[in-house]
């Protein structure tokens, strides 16, 4: 998933550090580079088989090397000794950031760039806008129609029945969105990710610490129920979902398995799924369960996608689907057919699993338009639509009808390949801030305003229940949480709590509160809270 910034590649996966994480422990493994050996060298060395333990530690100082020269770490001059060449330590302007950056508290030094004025022109007649429209009760609309105004047509008779529409409660939720803490709870490390359950009353926490923990949030809670102890953890837990039922949780950390463990009940049994991966340091950075929990979907550093079968207990699919780690997947809709996947190679790529052949996997279509790594992506639930978040500083809507050409592939990993900062720890370069679209670059809309450093944010569409999925929302590694209009591309709010990253955040699907997930160790709950005029404009002053 991600090595450098996009993984710097020259050439696929090979471009990538070797494993400077096994050498430096500030390195976050799920960013390391360890997994971007490239596709060719893979091949090599499963035919090749096992290596003698010499030659293994000769390879790994040799990518090693390579990766300090490329990232600009060393360089090569001309000095005396038996090859006439020296190694000198270069040092760069991010230097000084270092240590704050691998704890992802870069915070103000760091102001990510705002589209002022978003180009609407695409989504302005795209099908997503009349879905919103319509599920906020918006359609008949012109100009803005505050809630006073609401009010007052209900009282004059003006609604079309005795109370507001399912719409119109959705539109007035979008007046009243999260905007100060109602419950915290702190850990001793970083909190890498936290999810909601399906139907709310539960929150799904982990942290680096190897503790998974689920809160009781029905009626409003934010009460630690229950805390597992997560087994076979490499750097940290890096991905958490729940089974649909909710009696289990699904973990994944840099190990040959996607652990398994109920919750239902006083008791708790652990089980590993064994996903027989060819690379030597395997790790899920990504897990989707399908709709009715048989499945699971993972995302891997070895740029294949997993499913695994739990009724057979066994992997059913390997699909060798990326040039680079991916970092994300996701089921297109609750059919569990269509796959989503985003990488470090930039690409956003749809599978159907009808038409999968594993020994000659094609996608159905690919997106491309990102200049760098993609982070994240979350589906819209209808299997149209999609965001991807990305290391380019930026969030793109996609309609997967409406597929990249070969042009456009052809450009975004030219632009990859241009990559040479560490995202991890760098600032990001002014070069690598270009707003044009690139040449075939098929996406409805891009969004700008939240940071993407240090490590893999998370993006999402607002829940369809309480907003009509108006927003999308972000974390940022700032530490802020940062919420768009879908449709205006503007942002609506910037919550400001956190002294370190945000890597996650998720919207409870039926009441109107996030709950972010922030490398200060923190976990807060967010709620609307009613404020004073002057005091919302001395906040808008503070972002």
């Amino acid at each position: 998933m991600g090595s450098q910034s996009s993984s710097g590649m020259s050439g696929g996966r090979g471009s990538s550090s070797g494993n400077p994480a096994d050498q430096s422990e500030p390195t976050e493994p799920n960013q390391s580079s360890s997994s971007s050996n490239s596709r060719g060298r893979r091949t090599a060395d499963r035919q090749q088989g096992d290596r003698q333990s010499a030659s293994e530690e000769d390879v790994d100082l040799a990518e090693v090397l390579a990766y300090l020269l490329r990232r600009g770490q060393v360089r090569l001059v001309h000095g005396s000794g038996a090859t006439g060449l020296q190694l000198v330590q270069s040092y760069s302007d991010s230097d000084e950031d270092s240590d704050g950056a691998w704890e992802g508290r870069l915070g103000d030094r760091y102001n990510p760039p705002v589209d002022v004025q978003p180009d609407t022109q695409e989504v302005d007649q795209s099908e997503i806008r009349t879905q919103i429209l319509l599920a906020t009760a918006s359609s008949g609309l012109k100009g803005r129609h505050s809630f006073t105004h609401m009010i007052t047509e209900r009282e004059q008779g003006r609604c079309r029945g005795s109370s507001f529409s399912h719409g119109e409660c959705s539109r007035i939720r979008t007046h009243f969105l999260p905007n100060y803490v109602s419950h915290k709870d702190t850990y001793q490390q970083k909190a890498f990710c936290g999810v909601y359950s399906q139907d709310g009353n539960m929150f799904l926490s982990a942290c680096q610490d190897q503790n998974i923990r689920l809160y009781d949030t029905t009626r409003g809670r934010f009460t630690l129920r229950r805390t597992v102890k997560a087994r076979d953890v490499g750097w940290s837990v890096l991905d958490v979902c729940f089974t649909p039922d909710t009696h289990h949780v699904l973990y994944s950390s840099w190990s040959d398995y996607i652990h398994v463990c109920s919750v239902d009940g006083d008791s708790e049994t652990h089980t590993a799924l064994d996903l027989n991966p060819d690379e030597r340091r395997f790790c899920v950075f990504s897990l989707a369960a399908s709709t009715d929990g048989k499945e699971i979907l993972g995302g891997a550093n070895d740029g294949c996608l997993y499913v695994f079968d739990r009724e057979q207990n066994k992997r059913t699919l390997k699909i060798d689907a990326h040039e680079d780690d991916v970092n994300a997947v996701a089921f297109a809709d609750s059919s569990s057919q269509l796959l989503f996947s985003g990488s470090d190679d930039a690409l956003c790529k749809v599978w159907d699993r009808r038409t999968l052949r594993e020994d000659q996997p094609q996608p159905v279509g690919q997106l491309a338009g990102h200049r760098d790594g993609v982070t994240f992506i979350h589906s819209k639930g209808d299997a149209r639509y999609l965001i991807s978040n990305s290391k380019d500083q930026s969030i793109k809507l996609w309609d997967v009808r409406k597929f990249s050409p070969k042009e456009g592939l052809a450009a975004s990993r030219l632009a990859v390949t241009q990559q040479n900062w560490d995202y991890r720890w760098q600032q990001v370069p002014q070069r690598a801030l270009k707003r044009h679209k690139l040449t075939g670059d098929t996406s409805v809309m891009t969004y700008r305003g939240h940071g993407v450093l240090h490590t893999l944010i998370r993006c999402r569409f607002s829940p369809e229940f309480s907003t009509g999925q108006r927003f999308i929302y972000s974390g940022c590694s700032t530490g802020k949480i940062i919420i768009y209009d879908v449709l205006t591309g503007g942002v609506v709010a910037r919550l400001s709590g956190h002294d370190a990253c945000v890597r996650d955040v998720s919207w409870h699907p039926y009441q109107d509160n996030i709950v972010s997930s922030s490398w200060d160790g923190a976990v807060r709950m967010w709620e609307h809270r009613q404020t004073h005029p002057l005091e919302e404009e001395r906040e808008r002053e503070k972002d």
